[in-house]
């Protein structure tokens, strides 16, 4: 078995070719550690925080088993905030990788205390599985994907956890039907899944195809993403089935196309999104896309429920691309109400970027990649952010790190930026009833005094220092979530909404 990763391997080639930029005073970089090969490579997700306050991910080649050679098989990690790597999980650990092999997507940290995610590539037919994996390493294949003209092939997109327990996520082709654009799914903590929907079901693929990120469920409880192809424009370079949509679909599985990108010449308002959404405190929608714009290089961009999108910033417009290009990722909203998220190309040096962007539409580069010798702090941030409850960035580079692994590109790195931003306390779910139960992630619990939801107390157990559950109060309403601690008081940095 063996992954076409050489288009990968080209864009890194492009790379090493271009000049420094020391990140501001007010940042503070840190490569937390860097991958080897046997180990994990190549990571290409988002990382998740897991009760115990360490980080989980996948890399998407490397670990020990060399079934898939020349690049192994991938693996799931966990980090330290120190620093310290350890592998959960190698891929290809069973006959004919049964198990999975090419974990990209990244995991979702479970109410039930697993984490859950899906692998690209093996299980039963070899074109993918979802997995549940827990915090010590024991693997568990829920679901090896069929194909055409069943349940879809290929998953690529990080799962979500919705409000009703459930996993949603998507495939990048395959479907029922003949169409075979690429599915959304649903699938039950035990594994029983469900096609939602097909894309290119209709005439030219209008409604999207080949999506490539996950969901993100809104406020309204539907499931808002994007594909990276279709739609009902065709611009150049868009494999003649449109440049990508922003879609809406129920849990029932409706369908709305919201927006198909390449409806401005030359593509101005971005073509291609390879990521998905999230939504923001004033309830729009914000992402990017990795192509189009101005200089065809991706752009940042808002669109409200009803569809109606604002190009925020198009990449490249600063000399030698000094702001960044081709954004891969999505966006994550900090608890300061601005965006950050990652270039994989662009910046001093040509290696990628993380910036900050207003919901207005003013960036600022944090941080570009390679400013040491061998590039040893990463290069090509594939994935994106995540705002840690300490209140810092985390993050991967696709290569760098060590120049001894995989031909000297290096293997990829795991860092972290602090950009001077308090710590908070997170949910592992941001939704439940009245006397319902909410995880409640953070860090200093022990010995804390008081939980409110939105101002009416609640009772609380601590389950670690960095974990506590509560129960939702009569009378709690949508709002944030405040902790005590003998450190003083958290905030969430979200609002906690309060399900009828």
């Amino acid at each position: 078995m063996t992954k076409l990763n050489g288009w990968k391997m080209a864009v890194v080639i492009c790379l090493l070719c271009a000049a420094t930029v020391i990140a501001s005073h007010a940042q503070i970089f840190t490569k937390m550690a860097s991958f080897e090969g046997t180990n994990g490579a190549s990571p290409e997700a988002s990382l998740v925080q897991g009760l115990d306050g360490n980080f989980y991910g996948t890399t998407d080649v490397g670990g020990e088993f060399t079934t898939c050679a020349p690049n192994r098989c991938g693996t799931v990690f966990e980090i330290t905030p120190s620093g310290a790597l350890i592998t959960l999980y190698s891929f290809c650990a069973q006959v004919d990788c049964i198990d999975g092999a090419y974990s990209s997507a990244g995991l979702v940290q479970a109410v039930d205390g697993d984490f859950y995610g899906v692998a690209e590539y093996g299980g039963v037919d070899g074109i993918g599985t979802v997995f549940k994996i827990t915090r010590e390493g024991a693997l568990t294949t829920l679901h090896s994907f069929a194909g055409y003209p069943t349940d879809g092939q290929y998953p690529v997109g990080v799962l979500i956890q919705a409000a009703d327990g459930n996993f949603y996520g998507t495939t990048n082709v395959g479907g029922l039907g003949p169409s075979a654009g690429g599915t959304v799914f649903k699938i039950t903590p035990g594994g029983t899944l469900t096609v939602l929907y097909t894309f290119c079901s209709q005439t030219n693929c209008t409604d999207g195809v080949y999506p490539v990120a996950g969901l993100t469920q809104a406020t309204d409880t539907n499931f808002y993403g994007t594909t990276s192809n279709g739609g009902a424009n065709v611009g150049s370079g868009c494999l003649g089935v449109g440049c990508g949509t922003i879609f809406r679909i129920t849990s029932g599985g409706t369908l709305t196309t919201l927006y198909s990108f390449c409806a401005k010449t030359s593509c101005a308002d971005g073509a291609a999104p390879y990521a998905g959404l999230i939504q923001a405190r004033d309830g729009n929608f914000y992402g990017t896309t990795s192509s189009g714009g101005t200089n065809r290089l991706g752009t940042v961009f808002k669109i409200t429920p009803a569809g109606a999108l604002t190009t925020l910033h198009s990449f490249c417009i600063q000399p030698a691309c000094d702001d960044g290009a081709t954004p891969y990722a999505g966006l994550v909203q900090a608890t300061d109400g601005n965006l950050y998220g990652t270039t994989l190309e662009g910046g001093a040096k040509g290696y990628g970027t993380v910036f900050k962007i207003t919901p207005s539409g003013t960036l600022t580069t944090l941080y570009s990649f390679c400013p040491q010798t061998g590039c040893t702090d990463g290069v090509q941030p594939w994935g994106g952010l995540l705002q840690g409850t300490d209140g810092n960035f985390y993050g991967t580079t696709y290569h760098g790190g060590h120049v001894i692994c995989s031909g000297g590109y290096g293997c990829g790195t795991v860092f972290s930026l602090s950009v001077g931003l308090r710590p908070f306390v997170a949910f592992v779910q941001a939704a439940a009833r009245v006397g319902q139960t909410a995880e409640i992630l953070g860090q200093g619990f022990t010995g804390a005094t008081s939980v409110s939801f939105n101002g009416i107390p609640a009772t609380f157990t601590v389950r670690r220092d960095t974990f506590l559950v509560a129960t939702v109060p009569a009378g709690a309403t949508t709002g944030y979530v405040t902790v005590t601690t003998p450190s003083g008081t958290l905030t969430s940095n979200v609002q906690f909404h309060v399900l009828p």
